[in-house]
Parts: C-alpha cells; structure tokens; sequence
C-alpha cells in the first residue's frame, strides 16, 4: 500500500472539494478562495500545473469529463454560475482558460455531474428545486453549450446529482433534497421528457450526497447515500418486471459515523464505498459473506501515518493509493 502524502495546496480558504481525472494522474481542488488549482502526479508527490481564479464566489464543486473529449473541468460556485475550462497548449506550455460560462440559476450551485461517456458531452447541474442538463454544441468548440433538458425535482434544496453509469437504459439521474429524500428520474425517450420513476425513503436528515454503484455485471443498480443524520444508506434498484416501473430497496446503513456524513464515492467496480463525515474520519467499507457492509480501514488525523503502514486485508481485492 502506497504511504498517505500529505498536500498542502496553499489555498486560503477551506477545501470544498477536489476530484481526480480518469487516470488518477491529476487532480483538481476546489475551494472557498475562488480558485481551482489542478494537480500532476509525477511518481513521487503532486506537483501544481496550473491555477484558475474560477469564480466570483466559493467554489463548490469541481469535475473533470472523459479524457476522450479532452481535458476539461467544470465547476460550480457560490456566484450562480458554472463554468467550463479547457486545457490547451502553448508556447510556454499548457495552460487552462475559460471557455464557457451557464449562468441560467438564480441562485447557488451546489453540484455538478458530467454524463456517462456513452452520452455525449453533457453536463447535468441543479440549484433551487430545478435540473438542468447541458449539451456541448460541437465538442471542437466548447464556448457553447445549450440546455438540452430541465425539470423540476420538488421544491425543496437539492443537494447532489448522480447519472446511473449503465449504457444499456435509457438515461437515469439521482437526485438528493433537504428533505430527506433521494429521487430517481428517468429519461423517456417516447415522450421526450423526465419522469420521477421511484422515490427512496429512509434517511431522517438531509441527503448530502448521492453516488450510483458502477454497473459491472448486475441485475439491479447499486445507490449509496450519506445525510446529516450520520448514515450512510445503500439502496438496491430493480426493474419490476410486471409492471416495468422502478423499484427500491434499502439493503443496510453502516452506522459507524458519529456525526454528519458528508461524501460517499464508489471504487471502479462498485465493491468497495468510501465515505467521510463532520468526525473527521474516511472509512472504507466492503460486502462480506453475510450481506453486511463492514468497516475495512478508518483513516483520520489521528492515525494517518499509522494507517499508512497498515495493508488492506488481503481478501478486499482492492488497493487504496492517496
């Protein structure tokens, strides 16, 4: 297992987030002093290839498209806008420029989320009840994008947006609220609008996140969410065969967080779940032989250097690198 480093980025305000690209080779941090700062890793320790003064606001989230387009991020703010940049060559080098601004919300952005590969460039966004899905209009030329799609989810905040990875259905988004709630839209390609196909109930605070499971092989789709109730809930969704409707299933909360729980990311295949709250800790959690998601590796401030001398028990099939 590769020793955990630690990054000091310089940012002068807190770290909202940060996202790697495809590869694993970049990363991209976002933060409350309006900048991204975009990451190269060169075998030994992150060096910083480049520096956007992003926004007018705190940056919120940031995330990077499929590499087949290109490099390119996206990023939302505090300022009601998100925005595209792209990498480019040039005589001194690479460097990161602006090349479109959505400015279609009245109010905060608080996420974003490009659609699946298999999509097309989009970009889904959300602020104050409403989704909004991007389309780059010519992916040579990414100053302009249209809004393909928009839909009210409810009236309540919306807090995070996941697509469902699966190429083989018609386009799914998650979509988690202030009031507990997790809603699953579907894409009707007949009628050419969204429809609200199952509604996940369970959580008894708000839904800070959402992450869809890669879908590698399953009958049903795999959802994770965390809430400020201190959960982290895993949901089974199936296709009802009779009627053709979704349905849903909650299949275990891991309860280990001791407070609000922030963030939840899946690995590749969908069998190992990440999850980080307000305790300050990242936990790590796997299926076992009994249908229970158990706690592989805890890692906080306390036992960083410790963990890092740890190995992930052999049977995990996975390895963590920071």
């Amino acid at each position: 297992m590769q020793p955990f480093q630690p990054l000091n980025t310089q940012h002068k305000d807190i770290i909202h987030h940060l996202a790697y690209d495809f590869y694993g080779k970049r990363l991209a941090t976002a933060a409350g002093d309006h900048k991204i700062k975009v990451w190269d890793w060169d075998e030994k320790s992150w060096v910083l290839s480049g520096e956007l003064k992003a926004h007018n606001g705190a940056v919120w989230k940031v995330q990077w498209a499929h590499p087949e387009y290109g490099q390119i991020i996206a990023s939302c703010s505090l300022d009601n806008t998100v925005r595209i940049w792209e990498e480019s060559e040039g005589p001194n080098g690479s460097n990161w420029g602006p090349k479109a601004t959505l400015g279609d919300n009245l109010r905060s952005v608080p996420d974003i989320k490009f659609a699946p590969k298999h999509m097309g460039l989009r970009l889904a966004t959300c602020c104050d009840g409403f989704v909004r899905i991007y389309e780059a209009t010519d992916i040579t030329n990414l100053s302009h994008w249209h809004i393909l799609d928009q839909f009210q989810s409810q009236k309540h905040t919306i807090n995070s947006i996941d697509w469902n990875p699966s190429p083989f259905e018609s386009p799914m988004l998650a979509v988690a609220s202030d009031d507990n709630l997790i809603r699953i839209w579907a894409h009707n390609p007949k009628q050419k609008k969204w429809n609200l196909a199952c509604t996940l109930a369970g959580h008894t605070g708000p839904v800070h996140q959402v992450a869809w499971a890669p879908h590698l092989g399953r009958s049903y789709h795999m959802l994770a969410s965390g809430s400020k109730d201190g959960s982290i809930r895993i949901w089974k969704i199936l296709v009802n065969k009779e009627t053709g409707e979704l349905e849903g299933e909650q299949l275990t909360t891991p309860t280990q967080h001791s407070s609000a729980v922030w963030s939840v990311e899946w690995n590749v295949t969908g069998t190992i779940l990440a999850s980080s709250g307000d305790d300050g800790a990242v936990r790590f959690w796997k299926l076992n032989f009994m249908g229970q998601w158990v706690c592989l590796l805890e890692v906080n401030c306390e036992n960083v250097n410790q963990a890092s001398k740890n190995k992930i028990p052999e049977d995990s099939g996975f390895q963590i690198e920071f």
